[in-house]
């Protein structure tokens, strides 16, 4: 019986390769021809090629700082730190996955920053790509929006403690961004603070009554997490949250 299943898996060995010898060797015989990519310098005497490449390899550089200027200035942080509170307090280790709760956190990030992405857009990105305004003003009127935004949800204790008083009143963005970011993980606890309480009394009174009860051996989790999801579904938690983030933002 043995010897015959090794009979059959050589006979199969054998055919696969004889097949794969065969396909390969009518790709050789077909010459078919594969795309490729080159990348050269090349001298030119034309701006507007210029401004092509330059325009190029400005929007690549946009592509890859994306993720990080998503983080820094925008309300990315404090979103996806309430999400992650929340998942804590109702101690459903990996449920909602990471990737739902990152994207929901962007989804209502885009849904915050529309308005001053669109102002970015109609005022700095769309007059450069028309060839209306140099890079050096396309950049200060892309950053006036994002400052706007910034400094009004940033503390000015924070901001002071990255712009002394005895600068001038123009705030760069190297004192801006680390001001806002402190500010934003501050309102991120204070809300997530708020979110654990009443799981955190829930476990409480659950290990409590199993204490008096003498069951020692009964994990409170146990009984204490289908009464917080119980308790966060009648109450309508995920639209409640929700809407208290977009509101923070009005």
């Amino acid at each position: 019986m043995f010897s015959s299943s090794l009979r059959n898996r050589k006979i199969l060995f054998f055919l696969l390769f004889f097949f794969i010898i065969l396909f390969s060797s009518n790709l050789y015989s077909q010459n078919i021809r594969l795309p490729s990519f080159e990348f050269k310098i090349k001298d030119t005497s034309s701006p507007s090629e210029v401004a092509t490449t330059i325009r190029f390899f400005i929007l690549l550089t946009i592509i890859s700082l994306a993720p990080s200027i998503i983080v820094m200035v925008t309300s990315f942080t404090r979103i996806i730190i309430v999400l992650f509170f929340l998942r804590m307090g109702l101690q459903t280790q990996n449920i909602p996955p990471n990737i739902v709760l990152i994207s929901l956190a962007l989804f209502l990030t885009f849904k915050i920053m529309s308005p001053t992405f669109g102002e970015i857009y109609e005022s700095s990105y769309k007059p450069f790509m028309e060839g209306k305004i140099s890079i050096e003003e396309a950049y200060k009127k892309g950053a006036e929006p994002l400052k706007k935004f910034m400094l009004k949800y940033t503390r000015q204790k924070d901001l002071n403690l990255f712009k002394p008083k005895e600068e001038s009143q123009e705030i760069p963005l190297s004192s801006l961004i680390p001001a806002f970011i402190i500010s934003e993980l501050n309102y991120s606890f204070q809300m997530g603070a708020l979110l654990v309480i009443p799981f955190l009394l829930i476990d409480l009174i659950v290990a409590s009554i199993l204490l008096s009860m003498g069951m020692f051996m009964v994990p409170p989790v146990m009984i204490s997490l289908p009464l917080k999801i119980l308790l966060f579904v009648l109450v309508d938690g995920w639209h409640l949250l929700v809407k208290s983030i977009l509101l923070s933002y009005r």
